[in-house]
């Protein structure tokens, strides 16, 4: 699953569009490290830091 999929799933953000807005401003952490790609591939164990939300992939 992509990264913006994700946040959509789990309604952190109600469209692409606003999860892109999110993820290119550097709002949003995998693994510890800032994501700006949107399309990132997550894989099984990844943590995602979201608005001082963690979750694990």
């Amino acid at each position: 699953m992509k990264l913006d999929q994700f946040l959509k799933w789990k309604n952190f953000v109600s469209s692409g569009g606003e999860a892109k807005v999110f993820i290119k401003s550097g709002s949003v952490k995998v693994n510890g490290e800032v994501e700006t790609r949107r399309g990132r591939k997550l894989k099984k164990g990844d943590r995602i830091i979201f608005l001082k939300n963690e979750l694990i992939f």
